[in-house]
């Protein structure tokens, strides 16, 4: 009876360790990755939605930085700013995307990738990106008008991506409640990361919601965002959160 015991325990201990067991990709957020069991699932879409000024190209910027740290080819599409207006942006947090681009790590491409997906993947396997943030995919609806076209579009790239073995994080701008502007990009994608804003003074910036995340047991809440020189980071008092 006691042996059976034994082999059933280590049964149980085995399951309960598996969803641990994917490679991840850490976010570069500081005290974000210890509430999403280490960073994202590696080769996962992520969204990350808000409304205008929460921070979500920082937050962005931040993951493809600490990628490049790492050695993790990083490529950026922006379907609005210029690769200027974002490269003077993350210099502002000490963030030198030109260094690695000239080192042939780092991409930003201005193009919108949904009126023909195949263009870009030459960049990103050239690169051999490991790391992609699409800017925004609420553009889409300026290309597709109807929403089930829109979603076998959005679908068909990110599974493009994910064969790469790429970690992509699509922003979203909305206005209001809802994750997302076209109402399909929460369905696609594996996570969702969600940023408010917060008028609350001093240092404080927002606050962000892991509304889901496949694969991961992810802590539950709301979490105080605090931007400063060096970045986004998630509050040290929230983040015990559970």
């Amino acid at each position: 009876m006691v042996k059976k015991s034994n082999n059933t325990g280590k049964k149980n201990s085995s399951k309960s360790k598996k969803p641990s067991n994917s490679k991840r990709v850490s976010t570069g957020v500081p005290g974000l990755d210890g509430l999403i069991q280490g960073g994202f699932v590696k080769g996962s879409s992520v969204l990350v939605s808000g409304e205008t000024g929460t921070g979500k190209t920082i937050f962005c910027l931040q993951y493809l930085w600490e990628g490049l740290k790492n050695d993790e080819h990083g490529v950026y599409i922006t379907l609005e700013e210029t690769a200027e207006e974002i490269k003077k942006d993350a210099l502002v947090f000490g963030w030198d995307f030109e260094k690695y681009e000239k080192e042939g790590k780092f991409k930003i491409i201005e193009k919108n990738v949904f009126e023909d997906i195949n263009l870009e993947f030459f960049e990103i396997d050239k690169l051999k990106t490991k790391r992609v943030v699409i800017d925004s995919v609420s553009l889409l609806s300026l290309v597709i008008e109807d929403k089930a076209n829109m979603r076998n579009k959005l679908r068909e790239l990110i599974k493009s991506l994910k064969k790469r073995g790429v970690t992509v994080l699509l922003i979203s701008e909305i206005v209001g409640e809802g994750f997302s502007r076209l109402g399909v990009e929460e369905f696609l994608s594996d996570g969702i990361i969600k940023i408010y804003y917060s008028s609350i003074g001093g240092s404080s910036f927002g606050t962000i919601e892991i509304r889901k995340m496949r694969r991961t047991k992810h802590k539950h809440g709301i979490f105080d965002l605090i931007l400063n020189e060096k970045g986004i980071r998630i509050s040290k008092e929230t983040a015990v959160m559970k």
